[in-house]
């Protein structure tokens, strides 16, 4: 058998399909398990030994690139697989779905898309309204489309790549709690001020911590404001390359970080994280664990389609830095288990 799962969001929620991905292959253990993600997420699944193979689809947001992506539809439509399930059900995912043509199709019922998505697939799953952390709507499809089984609990799992541990080194030192600043919508990160804040009590206390933002300018210009406000603190140069930068992730003893794509990254490669929600809904995106911190500011009173918050008092500056930083020494105690084995 031959089943293929697809996933065409962003790059946490790549990340937060895993769980799914191993109960399909703990339900099929003698299947050939192949994933079909956008080009820019592929190297958060590419060193899953349990994965058989990664398709890498080019992409660019908004429009179809069908030169480029006619040769990799061709590839898959030859491996005629017996099933796929598409974990995001947009309009990309049930066209790509139609065309490489498994002889079981299985995904979310939409509530939108253009006409006829539907008959992209042979079954659709209702989405339910009950708030789950995220992954468990991955598994729900699996469960009520093909009767897989549940995992008793949530693990998301990644797997940086080796060869570049020597390269994350120069970048990262041993012994530092990485802390990411930004994220692509404004309203989610933490005000500068607390990051200050938050800096001078960890030097203060012992704990070196190196700062970091996302490549995009307008991140950068955040990282390099920070860096404008305390002199002191230490940043992490844009690393544009994603596999290295989870490299780079792994070897935090803790990571602190506002809920964004890299917070789920260090969740999946055994990371200790704090994270601070206010803008998101915690009980959705925020990690699981006895390794992890979650910290909220209160309600936020943005409308969910706000990228930047315009209210005169922001939930997320009800998180203090105090708060965060007694959460970061509690879980710098514990450690990277994962790096300290390696």
């Amino acid at each position: 058998m031959k089943i293929l799962a697809m996933k065409f969001k962003f790059l946490g929620d790549v990340a937060l399909m895993t769980p799914a991905l191993r109960a399909l292959r703990d339900a099929y253990p003698r299947a050939e398990l192949h994933v079909l993600v956008a080009e820019e997420s592929a190297p958060i699944l590419r060193h899953l030994p349990w994965i058989d193979r990664v398709w890498a689809m080019p992409r660019k947001r908004g429009t179809w690139q069908v030169r480029a992506l006619w040769p990799m539809v061709k590839q898959l439509r030859a491996e005629k697989f017996d099933r796929s399930v598409d974990f995001a059900g947009n309009d990309r995912g049930a066209i790509m779905s139609l065309v490489i043509g498994a002889k079981l199709r299985l995904a979310y019922k939409g509530h939108a898309g253009f006409l006829g998505r539907a008959r992209c697939y042979h079954k659709l799953v209702p989405r339910r309204q009950k708030l789950l952390y995220e992954p468990w709507y991955d598994l729900v499809v699996l469960r009520e489309g093909w009767g897989v089984r549940l995992p008793k609990q949530i693990q998301i799992e990644i797997a940086a790549d080796s060869g570049l541990a020597g390269a994350a080194a120069e970048l990262l030192p041993t012994d530092c709690m990485l802390c990411h600043i930004s994220s692509t919508q404004p309203k989610k990160q933490w005000p500068l001020a607390r990051w200050r804040e938050f800096a001078a009590a960890a030097h203060d206390a012992g704990l070196r911590a190196v700062f970091s933002a996302g490549v995009s300018q307008r991140e950068q210009e955040e990282l390099a404001e920070l860096r404008r406000l305390d002199a002191d603190v230490e940043v992490l140069p844009p690393v544009r390359d994603l596999a290295l930068f989870l490299a780079v992730v792994r070897r935090a003893r803790v990571f602190v970080s506002v809920d964004t794509g890299p917070l789920h990254f260090a969740v999946g490669l055994g990371v200790p994280t704090v994270s601070l929600f206010g803008a998101s809904g915690a009980r959705s995106w925020a990690p699981q664990g006895p390794r992890h911190r979650v910290l909220t500011g209160g309600k936020c009173r943005c409308p969910q389609a706000w990228k930047t918050c315009a209210n005169h008092a922001a939930c997320m500056v009800n998180i203090s830095s105090g708060r965060a930083l007694e959460a970061a020494r509690q879980l710098w105690r514990v450690g990277n288990k994962d790096l300290t084995a390696s």
